[in-house]
């Protein structure tokens, strides 16, 4: 067998340097109140906001509270996408989630074919469901990010 040596006009060079992330976040809310009362939405935010502005440092000797006003932290720009209810007057409505899984995961291939890659998913889940209570919500938020360098 041959040795082949690489000249170092031919070397390709090697970065060093950590890629630098940028994160956007999708938010899908389903209800699951029952007869269909509910609204389940996909948001998408378009609007940027510097957490710092809204953030304050507390401690024993400084207790102040960020001061900021709620209209100052609220966004005016976003996508708002309806998806179905899971539960409709007969109950939970099947053909709902397999609506809702295809809406969502056409923002998921959109978002991917834009250069996102899908980086972290949190759930969770709100219900009371002591006496007489019928509210609940599915909360989830698919994080997204991309190289930006």
């Amino acid at each position: 067998m041959g040795t082949s040596l690489v000249q170092a006009q031919d070397a390709v060079p090697v970065s060093t340097q950590s890629p630098i992330y940028m994160y956007q976040t999708v938010t899908v809310v389903e209800s699951i109140i029952p007869s269909g009362l509910g609204r389940s939405r996909m948001i998408f935010g378009t609007e940027q906001r510097d957490y710092r502005d809204f953030t304050s440092t507390r401690s024993e000797e400084d207790d102040e509270r960020n001061s900021s006003d709620r209209s100052d932290i609220r966004v005016k720009d976003f996508e708002e996408t309806k998806l179905l209810n899971f539960f409709n007057i007969a109950g939970i409505r099947f053909q709902n989630i397999a609506a809702n899984d295809a809406v969502v995961t056409s923002k998921i291939n959109d978002l991917a074919s834009q250069g996102w890659e899908l980086a972290f998913v949190n759930s969770g889940v709100e219900s009371y469901s002591g006496d007489g209570d019928s509210n609940g919500i599915y909360v989830t938020r698919y994080i997204f990010k991309k190289i930006t360098n």
